[in-house]
């Protein structure tokens, strides 16, 4: 048999030519897709009575042998094939003879890979959404431990209001909230199946599309053969959902090295899981969050190799999209194990609330409650902003003259507003006014938790559903 890499004899093939085309090195990792594939679409051809049942019995022992052979180590890629289904399609025919030659009735490569892709892309969302899961629980629980502690709440990283340490947690929960959304939407368009589109304008064979579809759990099949075998955007969109969750665990990263810095030290970090200096032997270095920020550079350049080479491809399959997988790979690994790694490193953090309340308690953290003060008495908000920020301009940052003059100011302002009435600019005080629903007041971030708590039980039962799918591939080689 002469597999499509040997148009030429080899001899005249070109070493460098083959060098150059060839995608065995990266496309294997999609073996256990590719044999699922291969089975469904055999007994997709045994149904029409298009191949007969004992050569469709002969097909499945060998593939599942080949399969065996991969997973031990045994089974060695040959380059000169040129990819991972010719590779497959010639070790086939070798083993079980002219019943392995009938697997590709009615199936083009072209659908082959955009099959392979689908079930690699459903397969690795449904990994992000668990580990990104496990990352929500840490969030959950390090929150719970911070109901009673006090921090600064920043904004362009200068003092604002204060607000619960677990209030802040809370808010990189709900991105990742987000994050799983934008993996499930992707997930819904991805598991489709194209087999049965052929080359590009569907197959002349009798073939009854669902049969594969039922048989890998994908929850339909594609509707156009011209786009089945060029569609890659769910390649692009998991690129996509990638590199924004990576965005988001940055800014997590970003703040543990800003908070575990002398400046801050809001955190200390896990001896286990923090690096040292070669020269200075006082150092602990945040080695986990600066590496998740450095590595989303990958994340993105991924992102942006995918949709450049996606711009401008004519109808329907183009060579080009061969470079989709080793992009996608990088960037699932990646993200993957950043999620992992941040994980254990929140789960061993410790928080310093001591020094987070000293921190809050400077910085004319309340000046925004004395505004509302004076607004609640009647003045409007404009001279309430302008009037509190002459008091913290004459204060120069410090908290007891602020208070002072705040007294004398209102004093004179209004008899009617009595000294006592500056009781309420207290850090205790100041969140706990802050009620209304997604505010910092503990009742607000105690019903808040209890909706996160939801969305992890809601995410926990959708990726059951997901990885029930996903098992489809290994119970077919089984």
């Amino acid at each position: 048999m002469k597999s499509r890499s040997k148009r030429n004899t080899r001899a005249s093939a070109s070493d460098e030519f083959l060098g150059f085309t060839s995608s065995v090195a990266i496309d294997s990792r999609l073996w256990r897709h590719d044999i699922a594939g291969s089975l469904a679409h055999a007994q997709s051809l045994a149904e029409a009575d298009i191949i007969s049942k004992g050569d469709m019995e002969k097909i499945a022992e060998g593939l599942r042998r080949i399969a065996a052979d991969i997973r031990s180590g045994r089974f060695e890629f040959d380059p000169t094939f040129e990819d991972l289904h010719m590779n497959l399609e010639h070790s086939l025919t070798a083993l079980i003879g002219d019943a392995g030659a009938r697997l590709h009735t009615g199936r083009s490569r072209n659908d082959q890979v955009a099959l392979d892709m689908r079930l690699y892309v459903r397969e690795g969302i449904a990994e992000l959404i668990g580990e990104t899961l496990q990352l929500q629980e840490t969030l959950i629980r390090r929150s719970g431990d911070g109901m009673d502690a006090i921090l600064p709440g920043y904004t362009h990283l200068q003092h604002g209001q204060p607000v619960l340490l677990s209030h802040h947690l809370l808010s990189h929960f709900w991105k990742l909230q987000r994050d799983i959304q934008r993996f499930s939407d992707c997930y819904k368009r991805t598991n489709l199946s194209p087999l049965g589109s052929g080359a590009l304008a569907g197959t002349a064979f009798p073939i009854e599309r669902a049969t594969a579809a039922n048989l890998l759990r994908m929850r339909g099949v594609t509707e156009n053969s011209l786009d089945a075998v060029s569609d890659r955007d769910f390649v692009a969109e998991a690129a996509f959902a990638a590199s924004m969750l990576t965005i988001h665990l940055t800014s997590i990263c970003e703040e543990l090295v800003l908070w575990s810095s002398q400046e801050f030290r809001f955190v200390r970090l896990p001896k286990e899981l923090s690096g040292g200096s070669s020269m200075m032997p006082q150092k602990l270095n945040p080695d986990i969050p600066e590496l998740i920020r450095g590595k989303s550079g990958r994340v993105l350049g991924g992102l942006f190799t995918i949709l450049t080479l996606l711009k401008s491809l004519p109808l329907a399959y183009n060579r080009d999209l061969q470079e989709d997988k080793e992009n996608l790979f990088d960037v699932f690994d990646t993200v993957g194990a950043s999620l992992h790694a941040l994980t254990l490193f929140l789960t061993e953090l410790e928080f310093d609330k001591v020094r987070m309340r000293e921190s809050a308690e400077a910085g004319l953290m309340t000046a925004t409650d004395l505004a509302d003060f004076l607004t609640s008495r009647g003045m409007p908000f404009r001279a309430a902003h302008g009037l509190v920020k002459e008091l913290a301009v004459l204060a120069e940052g410090d908290e007891c003259k602020f208070r002072e003059l705040a007294k004398e100011k209102l004093a004179a302002h209004s008899k009617k507003l009595k000294i006592s009435d500056l009781d309420f600019l207290t850090l205790e005080k100041s969140i706990g006014r802050r009620t209304a629903e997604g505010g910092t007041a503990p009742a607000s971030v105690k019903r808040q938790m209890e909706k996160a708590l939801l969305s992890v039980s809601e995410n926990r039962a959708m990726l059951e559903t997901m990885r029930f799918e996903v098992g489809a591939v290994g119970e077919l080689l089984s």
